[in-house]
């Protein structure tokens, strides 16, 4: 008889604000919830889905929750969930759809956008996110941000991200990366073919070995006087750039 592989672990994750856990929720991923009575219908809505998929609920006073969200915006209500599922890239690999769509993030360190890169990737219905296990944002501090998107993502957390690329590109798996100076339009490449979407950090882009790696670096053309998106708006353009190709090539 066979036995069932082992689920992936997954990283314990605590959130807190109204949407995020609200989400959260609806994903059957929340364990216990925290709540202050503010009183709001979304307040109710947190009780009734809490009940349905049997996550305790637990009054507590508001400054309960200062403390444990260090005195961050909560709207009264925190959940402990089980978090993303964590994968070894090949496993990422593997349970990607064909064409695979992935995106590579080299040393997102604000949670700000990590978080809404995040919310990007599960709007475009990528297979998952490589991150770096150091130089990079935790995944409990973009809960919110990711509006509980967080909670839908894959991810593979690798040690060095020049190897990452390296590993996927032996696995058939297109490498493009994203620079200001790239040497080619965002546009001009072949985005329907298995492909990684590699974004560098917010401050020096792309590093040398990580950009000497991808397989093409392309940009994102500017006509302003700012020369430069900000890596969340850079991975909206790209990515649904691919969602379009993919599309039409499907017609």
């Amino acid at each position: 008889m066979s036995v069932p592989a082992a689920e992936p672990p997954r990283e314990s994750v605590l959130i807190y604000g109204l949407n995020p856990v609200l989400e959260a929720l609806r994903a059957g991923r929340v364990c216990a919830v925290r709540l202050a009575d503010v009183g709001s219908s979304k307040t109710a809505e947190v009780r009734r889905l809490a009940a349905a998929c049997g996550a305790q609920v637990t009054q507590v006073p508001v400054v309960a929750l200062d403390r444990v969200t260090n005195g961050a915006v909560h709207q009264g209500v925190v959940a402990d969930v089980t978090g993303p599922v964590s994968l070894t890239l090949d496993q990422l690999v593997d349970a990607a759809g064909d064409p695979a769509l992935l995106l590579v993030l080299d040393g997102i360190e604000d949670p700000q956008n990590l978080g809404a890169i995040i919310r990007v990737a599960d709007a475009a219905a990528v297979d998952g996110v490589v991150r770096q296990t150091r130089r990079a944002a935790p995944l409990d501090r973009v809960a919110k941000t990711s509006a509980g998107a967080v909670a839908h993502v894959r991810f593979a957390s690798v040690v060095n991200i020049a190897r990452a690329i390296s590993r996927l590109q032996a696995r058939h798996i297109w490498t493009i990366g994203l620079a200001a100076d790239g040497e080619d339009l965002y546009e001009d490449v072949d985005l329907t073919v298995p492909t990684a979407l590699v974004l560098g950090s917010e401050g020096q882009g792309l590093r040398r070995l990580v950009r000497e790696r991808c397989d093409r670096v392309v940009s994102i053309p500017m006509s302003g006087r700012v020369n430069s998106l900000n890596v969340a708006t850079a991975a909206s353009v790209a990515l649904f750039e691919a969602v379009r190709q993919r599309r039409r090539a499907q017609v």
